[in-house]
């Protein structure tokens, strides 16, 4: 029996003066116990990024992501390259969610010319209820390849020297409404590198974050820590601060950051940059999504 009917025959009852015949426990009986049900929790980012990181969002099922991103040049590059604007790389990309746990992507960089496939699985889903879940869990795997022209005349061009391969897990909480926090382990394989002193395979901790300004800005931020090593020695931490703002079906991304690549491998390996130097680069990501496939609640 539904919540309403129990009160409108309570109501009932008193009125016609035959309450005092029912018994507390027939009472309770009337309302009778709700069935719990679990709560997943929505929305711990804004979109698929933090910055330029992945976060643990996926498109939904059936719904293309559409992403422009651009990275203009160094801000302290002086008023004849416009303070960057002359400098500037873009990331073309799509994103497609195969279904409520898996979506896969593809993307193409003017930064070293590469190419980047990637998928993405929900493992676990931060819930609350009948089935109670602290965080969410979610697995990333992706390849790029650099098409540049071969410069290195002393070795051979193999295909799959220019290839590289990125792992990370996805851990991420949403405390509440206005505060959600993300771990990424990752470990980037390079099949080639440039010396015999430089690492083929790098280990990260990434931590990001986001809190909410208004009902539809917040405020993120994004840090890679390399594991020591030669990729440590030669290359920067990336930090990246940024602003997201939610028009409807788009997400605008604003952000300053010392790291112009926008895919993996050249995000956490290859920053140079140093903030203490004015290193800094303006960016911002465009996300537009187009629902392909009808949800299953509206189809007739």
């Amino acid at each position: 029996m539904s919540r309403t009917n129990a009160i409108f025959i309570l109501i009932l009852l008193l009125l016609t003066g035959k309450f005092s015949s029912l018994r507390a426990q027939e009472l309770m009986d009337l309302f009778g116990e709700e069935e719990p049900v679990t709560e997943y929790t929505y929305a711990t980012f804004k979109t698929t990024r933090v910055v330029s990181g992945h976060s643990v969002e996926n498109p939904a099922n059936g719904v293309l992501l559409f992403m422009i991103s651009h990275r203009f040049g160094k801000l302290n590059s002086g008023a004849y390259d416009l303070f960057g604007l002359d400098q500037a790389t873009i990331r073309l990309g799509f994103e497609y969610g195969i279904n409520e746990w898996l979506s896969a992507g593809f993307g193409r960089s003017s930064y070293q010319k590469t190419y980047d496939g990637f998928l993405k699985a929900k493992v676990l889903r931060q819930s609350s209820g009948k089935k109670s879940m602290p965080l969410s869990l979610t697995y990333f795997t992706s390849m790029d390849l650099f098409s540049l022209k071969w410069q290195d005349k002393e070795r051979k061009n193999y295909f799959t020297s220019r290839m590289t391969f990125v792992h990370q897990i996805l851990l991420a909480r949403k405390f509440n409404d206005n505060l959600s926090l993300q771990f990424t382990p990752t470990f980037i394989h390079k099949n080639l590198v440039a010396g015999t002193n430089d690492d083929n395979d790098t280990f990260a901790m990434g931590l990001g974050g986001r809190i909410k300004l208004t009902r539809r800005t917040s405020l993120n931020a994004e840090y890679f820590y390399l594991m020591p090593g030669s990729t440590a020695d030669n290359f920067v931490n990336p930090l990246s601060l940024g602003f997201d703002i939610e028009t409807g079906g788009h997400v605008f991304q604003l952000h300053f950051t010392n790291a112009q690549p926008m895919f993996e491998r050249g995000l956490i390996t290859e920053t140079r940059g140093k903030w203490t130097n004015g290193d800094i680069y303006f960016g911002f990501n465009i996300s537009r999504v187009f629902t392909l496939k009808k949800p299953a609640e509206f189809r007739e």
